[in-house]
């Protein structure tokens, strides 16, 4: 074979290429040796070997080479110095979320002191509730930061030492060792919550000074279990139990509530609405951290193609494993919804920028029906199910794929996890033309009447890239037909449009 004769003698610019391709792609030395011996454990290289290799100081063998080249789908010729390579595209971090900025003149009128004036005006005549504007500068926070909040991540390091599976009787024991009592409730005092509504229950609350109380139920379900002892002890670490009676319920509203929130239709601004919506993200987060710890869950997630059920073997629900997707994962364009229903959207995460499909302040009236979300919504499916989107935004045409599957909540109640990624970044890292695939794509789907099977070569670049990422769903969307979707009804691309008798 050409390339063992001449690899020693034409390996000046392979360990930059080597270099270059894992910053494109988001990988760190760890991660690209723990691909290489998921392909090849024989021939696969050593974190420090690789790091040797990169600055020119060893030159890999043969066999070697072949596995690099294998995780980043390229020949290993390709890596030699008379191979061209392709302007270095290495993603920028940004401000990507789903909530756009704008330029606001004159900049006075925007100062700290007005807008406090102005904004419990503005939520009164709009009927917005005070809550719903504290998470809505969250999620802002959220995106613009891309669901990394290192702190957040060492605290629950901290306390679970990066364990992973804990179980329940660890999370007892650290729950204990912190000082809190555990008890178990059947039927909650009304005097502890008002809860008028069927549609929720009541599964925890904390209450001062030590006591975390537990309903009964959560005995059946350990995930949740789990869950919502990681949410009392981030409480106790994040807030040091500092006296407020945090509750937690199941049903159709946030997870993680607060004894100071009880008036949620309020158009009201409480002045501690968006400390203690702050407080709810914090200990949400810090409970998926403490279960998913950052570095053993990635690598998890590596082994594994990202396959959601990969939350039976650590004990925890499909929710924290989508959602922790988001925050640990190399790639950075990501999407999550938690639906119950059109304008009941549970938990919204947008750092690759995508529309929403509907929200949560107005019930939009014409949403399309072809998101993923909806469609799953509709059926009565069991398992996951992976598709491919089209979406022009701004004029730009751009592709996802997501994964969603249909759950239940411990009141019984079915909602849809939805976690995708926008592939654009993905397709450009590697040497093609996003813009001319999708655009390709697009005019596809249009012509058969809103979707269609995804062509032979559009399929080897998509597998490439579901390759390159390590996304097992990527690779099975690719089989289902692509569709068209819109963000309203009003803009359907479909023709004839899906609204045109409505």
């Amino acid at each position: 074979m050409k390339i063992k004769k001449s690899l020693a003698r034409q390996s000046h610019y392979l360990g930059t290429k080597i270099r270059n391709l894992r910053k494109r792609n988001g990988l760190t030395l760890d991660d690209l040796s723990s691909r290489c011996i998921k392909l090849d454990a024989e021939y696969a290289p050593s974190v420090s070997y690789l790091s040797m290799i990169e600055r020119g100081k060893r030159v890999p063998r043969e066999e070697m080479l072949e596995v690099i080249a294998t995780v980043f789908q390229k020949q290993p010729e390709w890596f030699l110095d008379d191979a061209a390579e392709v302007q270095d595209i290495i993603p920028t971090k940004g401000n990507r979320g789903g909530i756009r900025g704008m330029a606001l003149e004159p900049s006075f009128l925007f100062s700290n002191e007005i807008l406090q004036i102005a904004i419990p005006e503005m939520l009164s005549q709009t009927g917005t509730t005070g809550r719903q504007f504290a998470h809505l500068l969250i999620r802002a926070h959220q995106e613009h930061h891309q669901n990394h909040f290192p702190d957040l991540e060492r605290a629950a390091e901290e306390v679970g030492l990066k364990k992973m599976p804990l179980h329940v009787d660890d999370l007892i024991e650290i729950t204990e060792a912190r000082g809190l009592k555990i008890s178990w409730f059947t039927r909650l005092p009304d005097s502890e919550y008002d809860s008028n509504n069927s549609n929720k229950m009541v599964t925890s609350f904390f209450k001062p000074p030590r006591t975390v109380y537990l309903n009964k139920i959560l005995k059946k379900n350990t995930t949740r279990l789990k869950y919502e002892l990681a949410v009392h002890i981030g409480h106790n670490v994040l807030h040091n139990s500092d006296g407020e009676k945090s509750i937690m319920v199941a049903g159709e509203r946030a997870q993680y509530d607060s004894q100071h929130n009880k008036t949620t239709s309020s158009s009201q601004l409480d002045a501690q609405d968006i400390l203690h919506a702050w407080r709810d993200f914090e200990c949400s987060f810090f409970a998926a951290a403490l279960l998913c710890p950052k570095v053993p869950f990635r690598q998890l997630l590596d082994q594994h193609g990202y396959e959601i059920d990969i939350c039976k073997k650590i004990e925890v629900s499909e929710a924290v494993v989508m959602r922790r997707m988001t925050a640990v994962s190399a790639y950075p364009h990501w999407h999550y919804f938690d639906a119950y229903g059109q304008g009941k959207l549970r938990a919204v995460y947008r750092g690759n920028g995508i529309p929403l499909p509907w929200g949560n302040m107005t019930i939009a009236h014409d949403p399309c029906k072809h998101w993923s979300v909806f469609r799953m919504l509709e059926k009565q499916a069991e398992g996951t199910a992976a598709q491919f989107s089209i979406l022009t935004e701004n004029g730009v045409a751009k592709i996802y794929c997501c994964e969603s599957i249909k759950v239940k909540d411990l009141n019984d109640a079915s909602h849809v996890l939805c976690t995708g990624i926008e592939l654009n970044s993905a397709i450009d890292a590697q040497g093609h033309d996003s813009v001319t695939l999708v655009d390709e794509l697009q005019r596809l789907c249009v012509d058969n009447g809103g979707s269609s099977k995804i062509p032979s070569k559009i399929k080897k670049i998509l597998n490439s890239v579901a390759r390159i990422l390590n996304i097992n769903w990527i690779a099975r969307g690719i089989e289902q037909e692509a569709q068209l979707i819109c963000v309203r009804g009003a803009v359907c691309p479909r023709k004839p449009s899906c609204y045109c008798n409505q």
